[in-house]
């Protein structure tokens, strides 16, 4: 696998080289000082060009970059806008290991949005054609501390969400189920619990997608019984798992809004999880709900 430095240096060779290229930007986990270093960590490379076309249809110059495993051409998605004459890609898997996901940008298009992500650094820029910008800092990512508005909303879409929970798991529909547990049900536990490290850390960092950094800031105790809250396609075991979210969402709702003076909607909570333990155990020949 090559190193950090020998992908660096052929990336800013390949620019030096290519009268094309005027400028070189990178943003992502590598310009991010609080993200563990580690091998899968992405090349996010731009280089700032006055067009794109060449290099779009030349399907030969980024082979230059490694012996290409697989890659995705994100723009030329049918699912997606974009933007082809401004903004163009490629995620490149290399056979090396090393993964580049690079793009190529106009001038204009750079200069308006370089600083939309805080996250970048400027490699190379050979006519001081891009803007200043600040040190790279994921502040934009940080827990920003909610209005009460938003603490009583985040409670009530997680406990009127385990309605659609209770049901799918009486009927045994477990792919529902886990869709709604994973993509609306969970994220207001996580979006809770990033409350608490925002008031642990005075709001000053950033958890990562999908709260994966949660657990250097809340006990080991409480990350376990987070990761407890996974489960698999047995009805018993997802049941377990739910009322465990219900005891771990209740005891950080009550704990963020003690500390930000938000009250806490206790009949909300009783009455939703007294409907979610009702279904629990109501027969499967049952012919009404109560």
């Amino acid at each position: 696998m090559r190193t950090e430095q020998e992908m660096y240096h052929l990336i800013l060779e390949t620019a030096n080289q290519d009268e094309r290229i005027l400028a070189v930007y990178m943003n992502g986990s590598r310009t991010n000082v609080n993200v563990p270093e580690d091998i899968f960590q992405d090349f996010d490379i731009v280089f700032v060009v006055n067009e794109t076309a060449s290099f779009i249809n030349d399907k030969i110059w980024i082979r230059r970059f490694g012996e290409i495993l697989y890659m995705q051409y994100p723009e030329e998605s049918p699912y997606y806008p974009s933007d082809k004459e401004n903004f163009y890609g490629w995620l490149i898997q290399c056979d090396d290991g090393n993964r580049i996901d690079l793009h190529v940008e106009t001038v204009k298009h750079a200069q308006e949005h370089i600083g939309d992500d805080k996250l970048c650094r400027i490699l190379l820029d050979k006519k001081a054609i891009l803007p200043d910008v600040h040190e790279s800092t994921d502040r934009d990512y940080w827990i920003k501390k909610p209005t009460n508005e938003q603490y009583l909303n985040v409670c009530n879409e997680f406990w009127w969400c385990l309605n659609n929970v209770a049901k799918g798991l009486w009927r045994e529909e477990i792919t529902y189920v886990q869709d709604m547990v994973n993509f609306h049900v969970r994220k207001q536990l996580e979006k809770m619990l990033s409350w608490k490290v925002g008031i642990l850390t005075d709001f000053s960092v950033s958890i990562g997608k999908s709260g994966k950094y949660m657990y250097r800031w809340i006990d080991k105790q409480e990350w376990e019984t987070y990761l407890s809250t996974y489960f698999t396609g047995r009805v018993s075991e997802s049941w377990e798992a739910v009322m465990t979210m219900c005891n771990l969402f209740e005891q950080t709702a009550l704990y963020v809004g003690e500390l930000l003076e938000f009250k806490y909607n206790e009949i909300e909570g009783k009455n939703a999880r007294g409907f979610l333990e009702h279904v629990r155990f109501l027969p499967k020949d049952a012919k009404g709900i109560y």
